[in-house]
């Protein structure tokens, strides 16, 4: 499965934090009190993430590997989603659904996902299960079994999905217009899914290749979180992956093309029949956390929070509750990514109203961020509200794997992860303004309109 947009957008936090969160607000001190991940690399390369978690006797293995929609080859787009599919199909040792059932039957759960930057897989099983699923893992790692008669109806599987999720989905339809019209360069313009004239022509012969040159321990992340000991799960590891062999030829960094520098705004808009609520979408083209200069990625974290945050935002205030023009706005920062990234506002416009003043309203809005520092009461409830997400991530054990899982294999480190709270809280008023300024530029964006297509359909004539 691939993971929603907004689902990956959510990467707030240090996760294993606390903080006071009282009148004073931020002016309490985050205080790092549960012990730091454990991290260690075997030689052939496979890097080690381990999240001691010792409330349920539950663990939680995802392997993570540095390959996502963006490491595809040209022509050949949705490869790195359809290999996670093939990746259930089973190895000489295994045969296909012998993982999933053994999953099953110990009362856990599976899954996983694709992303621009990375492919993921885990399960959630008992802490005595864990050495069974680390088998597993290794072993389909190294010794994947591809056949046309698992392929191909596979690849009917992954089209139908691009039925359901993207053709069928005017919404869905939009945000792949955007973002191939924000992306005019850079591999990030192609859906995760894929096209679907290159989906139909993917066979088993692309994915054998595509596994044989991306999964390997040198290009893995196994993150584990649960009721686990370091010194358990060390010789745990070694046991089972030590003696894959590392893909040599694999780079120590990947590079793609990146975009030129944005010139002029861009529009697009989608009709559709389909199409139930009019909406507008406008992305910036933004530093992620791994490109951004030092404060630049907080800054926008915390200007989306101020802009879109909730009821009492920026843009939510102007446009649901001041003016009328809307049932609904937010804002969002995507910081996780290796390369540039997005920020985006999404507006539901009320029946009627036509996208004129809704466009006015934003850029007063933008205009006013970018000239003044906002109030201080409002900065310090925005810094608040996403630091206080960094603690309630505490409580979801699958959730600390995937977040840790999803800023390690996208250029942050393990003590940058654990250290956001803190650089929120520095974020000043001053930089929130000058990030509007900079990077909510016109030409830096892509303006995206939904709308019902209410023109006749020609019926077909009969003789």
């Amino acid at each position: 499965m691939m993971p929603s947009h907004r689902a990956t957008a959510l990467f707030v936090a240090a996760l294993v934090c606390t903080t006071s969160l009282s009148s004073s607000g931020l002016r309490a001190q985050t205080t790092v009190t549960s012990e730091r991940p454990a991290s260690f690399t075997l030689d052939n390369g496979l890097q080690v993430v381990v999240i001691p978690d010792h409330r349920t006797p539950v663990v939680t293995q995802t392997i993570w590997y540095n390959v996502g929609s963006a490491d595809e080859t040209p022509g050949k787009s949705g490869l790195a989603h359809f290999l996670e599919h093939l990746m259930f199909k089973g190895t000489a040792k295994h045969p296909a659904g012998e993982f999933s059932q053994t999953v099953r039957r110990v009362g856990g759960s599976e899954n996983a996902f694709t992303w621009v930057d990375y492919t993921g897989y885990y399960q959630r099983v008992p802490r005595e299960q864990l050495g069974s699923m680390m088998e597993f893992e290794a072993d389909r790692m190294i010794g994947l079994i591809l056949k046309d008669e698992n392929v191909l109806p596979e690849r009917d599987v992954v089209l139908e999905e691009y039925n359901m999720r993207v053709a069928n989905d005017p919404d869905a339809r939009l945000t792949e217009q955007i973002m191939a019209e924000l992306y005019l360069n850079h591999p990030y313009g192609r859906p995760v899914i894929g096209w679907h004239q290159e989906i139909e022509k993917l066979d088993r012969e692309d994915a054998l290749a595509f596994y044989k040159r991306f999964y390997a321990p040198n290009n893995a992340i196994l993150v584990i979180a649960g009721d686990v000991d370091i010194k358990d799960i060390r010789p745990l590891v070694e046991k089972n992956f030590s003696l894959i062999p590392a893909q040599h030829a694999i780079p120590e960094k990947r590079i793609r093309p990146q975009e030129p520098m944005p010139a002029a705004p861009r529009t697009v808009t989608l009709s559709d029949p389909r199409v139930e609520q009019s909406g507008l979408r406008r992305y910036y083209l933004v530093p992620s956390a791994a490109t951004a200069a030092a404060g630049d990625s907080p800054a926008l974290d915390v200007l989306a929070q101020l802009m879109g945050g909730g009821a009492n935002s920026y843009l939510y205030r102007a446009l649901v509750i001041d003016k009328g023009l809307a049932i609904s706005a937010g804002a969002d920062y995507q910081r996780t990514a290796l390369d540039p990234s997005q920020f985006s506002i999404s507006v539901a416009s009320k029946q009627g109203v036509e996208f004129a003043p809704i466009e006015e309203a934003i850029d007063k809005v933008i205009a006013d961020l970018a000239q003044n520092t906002a109030r201080a009461e409002d900065l310090e409830r925005v810094k608040t509200q996403l630091i206080a997400e960094a603690v309630y991530a505490q409580d979801d054990q699958e959730m600390l794997a995937r977040w840790y899982g999803d800023a390690l294999t996208t250029g942050l480190s393990i003590d940058g992860i654990r250290s956001w709270p803190d650089r929120i809280r520095a974020v000043s008023a001053e930089q929130v303004r000058d990030a509007a300024a900079k990077w909510l530029d016109k030409k830096r964006s892509v303006t995206g309109y939904l709308i019902k297509d209410t023109a006749p359909k020609h019926k077909e004539k009969r003789s």
